[in-house]
Parts: structure tokens; C-alpha cells; sequence
């Protein structure tokens, strides 16, 4: 037995206008990424020409990096949008990792970018004759955006932490490595105007491993998710909490999560009193289903329903269906048994506890009761299906 959220059919049709399933953080996100992609942009170009006129390697390396961001802020605005889409058909668990693989190319490029200036540098170095001095304006430059990429990692982390969106916040703290990178260049380019010119190359290549190590560290993040890691152990620990506080549930042996961007995906497999009814134990499901989306970041919820703990139980599925064992128990007791108005059966530990309901005209004659019951205890006895057969002389449940 399972029981789970359903998607709604009319999601599954696909709509020409674009309605995001998380609106106010769909907002917030693409509101501070366009104010990322100004700032980046002005930054990009000051940078480079700044850099570039004033001599200064590091600087034109800190001014690759504001336009890494420029690319990573246009891969979050269409991440942002793509990701929000409800759940359609092909799609039943929403678009929320197409964030995800936007980390993992964003994580891939900015390793690829750290390398290359990492790998220039170190070239340069190589030929101290050909180093100069920088103008001294680039430490300004440097200064500005310092400064600029500062208030942009505390805003940017502000407002991913106010609509809880790992995306954002992978960006907004590559925002707060971008200013670490321009204090770098700051202190590189002030060496250099004190006489030390190899510090600009050598600030260079410090932002180069910057960069490659933030991008290495979103991609390993984002892989990670990708091949379906699952929470960590104090989350799990705490879903089995919520699942075992459920009422009726008896004790839980298997408990699987995986992440989906800021959620995660839960498959529970409880335990419940074997001899209730399919409706009783859809309910405490359900119950244990709503109490782990209402207290933990989870997206869905899979909770199948076991009579016994299927790893320490012997399995049932040798033994045959219902109508096999009804026509096998009408031929192991011949004409003593009546048709049978209604059954019950329970399939534990490898054998069947049968509850069989029984005309309330049987119990009239006494000696086929009393016949009908010897006949039950001997079959029990050595039978391969049958562990336990419980009559009642009553109308069938209606």
C-alpha cells in the first residue's frame, strides 16, 4: 500500500503563459539577479579597460571574473524561470532541478576560467624581465569594486535566505568570493606600486585559484544532488521522528530522501497492526505524510505500508492468490464448508491467517460446527498455505 501526492491533470497541459509555481520567490530571485547583471556589467567593463591601460594583470583577471558572474547571472535568470514551471506531464516532480544542473554548469565554466588565469599567471611569472608597474589609479578601481561586489553579496544573501533558494545563495556567497578576489587585487597592485612588481601576477594567480575552487565546490554541490544524495543525517533523523509520532504507526524499517534543489523527496516504508483494514491503514499513511511536509522542507511524500518488517519476516510472495487459496481450502475440507460469504486474509511470515465468514443458518446444526472446526485444526497442522483459520458464523460485513 502507498500513498502519495498526485499531480493535477490539468498541470499536465501545457500553457502559453508562464505562471511560476513559487511566485514571490520567482520574484525576488529575478529581481536581485537583474541588479547582479547592472552591477556586473559596469563592473566587467571598468575593470577590463581600467586593467588593461594601467597595466595591471590582476585587475583584468578580477574583471573576468565580473563577467563569469555577468554569464552566471544569466544562467540563474533562466534557471529561475524554467525551475519555477509547475509539474506536467513529463515532468511529474516539478522543474526544480533545472536550478541544479544551472550550479553544475555554472560550477564547471567558473573551475574552467580559475584554471586559465591560474595557468597565465604562472606563465608571466616566468619572465620577471617583462613585468612592469601598474597606474596607480587601478588600486581605486580595485577599491570600487570591492566595495560594489560587498553590497551585492549582502543583499543577494538576504533575499535567498528570505525565499529559501539554494540557487540564490550559491550566488550570492560567489558574489562575497568576488570581493575576497578584488581585496586580493588590492593588495597585489599596492605591492606593486611599492616596487614589488611580480605581486600583481601573483594576485592574479590567487584569483585564479579563487575562483576555481568556489567552482569546483558548486559543481561537486551540484553533482552531488544530480546522482540522487540524500539528506543529511540529523534531516533523516528527524523525518523518522515525525514518522514513528505518527498514531498507529508501529515502527519504521526503511527510510530513503533525496534532494531536489531547496527540497527533497521521502520514501518511507512503516509499519502497522497487520489485522486492520486498507481504508485504517490508507489513513495513518496519509497522516504520516502530511506530518512530514508540514514540519520538514520536503516536496513529496512516498509512504508504502508494511504488516511486518519485510527484512526479518519471510517473504509471501510464493504463496498463491485468493482465489487459489479459497478453492485449495474448499478442497482440503470437502462438503463440511458452506460457500463462503466473506474472507479476510492476512499474509504474514510466509504463511495465511484466514478469517472466514460463514452463513449464520451454519451454526444451527451443531455437528457440522463442531465438524467444520476439528477439520480447520487438522489442516492447520501440516498444510503449506495455512497457519491459522478463524471461523465466524456470521452475515457477511456490508
Amino acid at each position: 500500500m502507498k500513498t502519495h501526492s498526485h499531480v493535477d491533470s490539468s498541470s499536465h497541459k501545457q500553457s502559453t503563459t508562464f505562471e511560476p509555481a513559487h511566485p514571490v520567490r520567482f520574484a525576488a530571485a529575478k529581481k536581485s539577479t537583474w541588479v547582479s547583471i547592472y552591477i556586473n556589467l559596469f563592473l566587467t567593463v571598468l575593470q577590463v579597460l581600467a586593467g588593461f591601460f594601467g597595466k595591471s594583470q590582476s585587475l583584468m583577471a578580477d574583471g573576468l571574473h565580473s563577467f563569469s558572474d555577468l554569464v552566471a547571472d544569466i544562467l540563474v535568470l533562466f534557471a529561475n524561470r524554467h525551475g519555477n514551471r509547475h509539474a506536467d506531464a513529463n515532468h511529474p516532480y516539478g522543474h526544480a532541478r533545472i536550478e541544479t544542473a544551472a550550479s553544475l554548469i555554472l560550477g564547471i565554466s567558473l573551475a574552467g576560467i580559475g584554471v586559465a588565469l591560474l595557468i597565465s599567471a604562472g606563465i608571466r611569472l616566468q619572465h620577471p624581465e617583462q613585468l612592469h608597474a601598474v597606474h596607480p589609479y587601478t588600486i581605486w578601481i580595485a577599491l570600487i569594486a570591492l566595495v560594489a561586489k560587498e553590497g551585492m553579496f549582502r543583499y543577494m544573501l538576504a533575499v535567498a535566505l528570505r525565499v529559501r533558494s539554494q540557487m540564490l545563495v550559491a550566488n550570492a556567497w560567489h558574489a562575497r568570493s568576488d570581493a575576497a578576489s578584488s581585496l586580493v587585487v588590492m593588495v597585489g597592485i599596492g605591492g606593486n606600486l611599492l616596487g614589488y612588481t611580480f605581486l600583481d601576477l601573483v594576485a592574479a594567480a590567487v584569483v585564479g585559484g579563487m575562483i576555481s575552487h568556489m567552482g569546483a565546490k558548486f559543481a561537486i554541490d551540484a553533482l552531488s544532488e544530480l546522482v540522487d544524495t540524500g539528506l543529511s543525517e540529523e534531516e533523516v533523523e528527524a523525518i523518522r521522528a515525525t514518522l514513528l509520532a505518527t498514531p498507529g504507526v508501529r515502527s519504521l524499517h526503511e527510510l530513503r530522501t533525496r534532494k531536489m534543489a531547496d527540497n527533497a523527496l521521502v520514501d518511507a516504508h512503516i509499519i502497522v497492526d497487520p489485522k486492520i483494514s486498507v481504508s485504517e491503514g490508507h489513513y495513518i499513511a496519509e497522516s504520516a505524510r502530511i506530518a512530514v511536509l508540514n514540519k520538514h522542507n520536503v516536496l513529496d511524500v512516498m509512504v508504502h505500508i508494511d504488516p511486518e518488517d519485510d527484512a526479518t519476516a519471510k517473504p509471501n510472495i510464493h504463496l498463491p492468490s485468493r482465489e487459489l487459496l479459497l478453492s485449495h481450502l474448499k478442497n482440503q475440507l470437502g462438503d463440511t464448508l458452506l460457500p463462503i460469504s466473506h474472507s479476510v486474509l492476512h499474509y504474514l511470515d510466509g504463511k495465511v491467517d484466514a478469517e472466514i465468514f460463514l452463513d449464520t443458518r451454519f451454526c444451527q446444526d451443531r455437528s457440522k460446527v463442531a465438524l467444520l472446526n476439528n477439520k480447520c485444526a487438522e489442516l492447520i497442522l501440516d498444510d503449506p498455505y495455512f497457519r491459522k483459520i478463524q471461523l465466524h458464523f456470521s452475515d457477511a460485513p456490508k
